[in-house]
């Protein structure tokens, strides 16, 4: 990607193209006090999405206000426990929202070939154009059509740390995989803290920490072309690259290696290992950017402190500096100017920025649990922490989005995690897991 900060130069441009192709030529039209277009005035838009968390609802829900006041635009967005599930029943019943948010990919692309979708207008695929990476924005394009925006990400290639701990033992960041290992393997032979922390429990997803593992290895060893295949089915997934990553990861997750805190990497719980983290019982964890939501109250982040917690960068193999991600992109019901005029606007990075401020404020000044990969934001907004989330994503040079999310519900959500664990426990090798996984892959 090898983006720079580019400020806000983009965004007169794109509001610009909004208001234009928003706007009927059969009616005249007047500038509001906010310099758009009121032929939007008096429309009504309805969001919902799977984000339902208070300062979430009330972050997008203000950023959201600031353009539809300049618009006259009433949005609206509702937060949905069941979203994914009650979506499905609502667009069945011809009673769909105005725009939907989009965890999965794949929901989204269903929903484009079911014909429940609208691809998006000039407008807005051109503020798409303009303001994300094709790394993210060709998940919301379906068969060649642009169906939706980016508006979330999550950055997973990152391991959290404590830098203190790391001085304290003299071990320096490893800037190349290989020293990562290295350094792995001087930590377990130290005989102190172990150098992992890990847990792959989950309830009725239990694993899935183990498939970011394995997508994280594929996007290492093997590229982005080799990672798609996999993900689209165009290699099995017993192929001797997936197994390999595949292995890599077990072999990593070695008693010698791993603190878990549950007795076992599959009793422990995803979230279980932050606490082992503040308390010295192991250096490392690689989880992604909402992991901070799972320290206690009151932990230091990035701020030169003895106790605080701070990440670094997965690192790569190949030099291509990739990073595995995961978000949400939001797509429209309809083609009402206005909801097309919203899309728009929230693939911008204005709107990154207002929600991400307004959901810091909610949170007294907080990690807000909000990172956007929307091109030319101002990185202030965000917390130390989380500009360096921001500085990663806009070093990567290669960036793929999760992969058991993209893959048929079956696999992704189904035996990729089972399987996965069954090779954590050590049932199964890697090989014989991958050739099951592969047998489960819808036909």
């Amino acid at each position: 990607m090898n983006r720079s900060w580019l400020k806000l130069a983009a965004l007169p441009m794109v509001l610009a193209l909004v208001a234009s192709a928003c706007s009927d030529d059969n009616k005249s039209s007047k500038s509001t006090e906010a310099g758009g277009d009121d032929s939007l005035a008096g429309s009504k838009v309805l969001i919902t999405g799977p984000e339902r968390d208070d300062p979430s609802v009330g972050a997008i829900n203000t950023a959201l206000k600031v353009f539809g006041d300049a618009h006259g635009i009433e949005i609206t967005y509702v937060g949905d426990a069941d979203w994914e599930a009650n979506i499905s029943t609502q667009v069945e019943g011809g009673n769909p929202p105005d725009i939907g948010i989009f965890p999965q990919p794949g929901k989204l692309a269903d929903f484009a070939r079911d014909g429940a979708l609208v691809a998006l207008d000039d407008a807005a695929k051109a503020a798409v154009a303009t303001n994300w990476s094709t790394d993210y924005s060709n998940y919301a394009n379906v068969d060649g059509v642009q169906y939706g925006v980016p508006v979330k990400t999550d950055l997973k290639s990152i391991v959290w740390y404590k830098p203190a701990a790391f001085a304290d033992a003299g071990y320096e960041v490893p800037a190349t995989y290989d020293e990562f290992v290295a350094l792995v393997d001087e930590m377990a032979a130290a005989g102190g803290p172990k150098p992992l922390c890990v847990g792959i429990e989950s309830g009725g997803a239990t694993g899935w920490p183990f498939t970011d593992w394995t997508e994280e290895m594929v996007l290492r060893q093997d590229g982005g072309d080799v990672y798609d295949q996999w993900v689209n089915h165009e290699i099995p997934f017993d192929d001797p690259r997936i197994v390999t990553a595949m292995d890599t990861v077990l072999n990593l997750w070695s008693d010698d290696n791993v603190f878990a805190s549950g007795g076992n990497i599959a009793a422990t719980n995803f979230g279980d290992n932050a606490q082992p983290l503040l308390d010295g019982q192991c250096f490392m964890h690689r989880q992604a950017s909402f992991f901070s939501g799972f320290f206690p109250a009151g932990t230091a982040f990035a701020d030169g402190s003895a106790d605080a917690i701070d990440v670094f960068y997965f690192p790569d193999i190949n030099g291509d500096k990739p990073v595995l991600t995961a978000g949400t992109y939001a797509a429209g019901f309809n083609d009402n100017p206005a909801t097309m005029a919203v899309l728009a606007y929230m693939s911008t990075p204005q709107y990154a920025q207002d929600r991400q401020a307004e959901q810091t404020r909610l949170l007294d000044g907080g990690l807000s649990g909000f990172l956007s990969a929307a091109i030319g934001q101002d990185p202030s907004v965000y917390q130390p922490l989380e500009q360096g989330f921001l500085e990663i994503l806009n070093n990567s040079e290669l960036s793929r989005f999760d992969g058991s999310d993209l893959m048929p519900a079956a696999v992704g959500a189904g035996s990729f995690w089972t399987e996965g664990t069954s090779a954590v426990n050590g049932d199964k090798t890697a090989a014989e897991a991958a050739a099951d996984i592969e047998k489960t892959w819808p036909t």
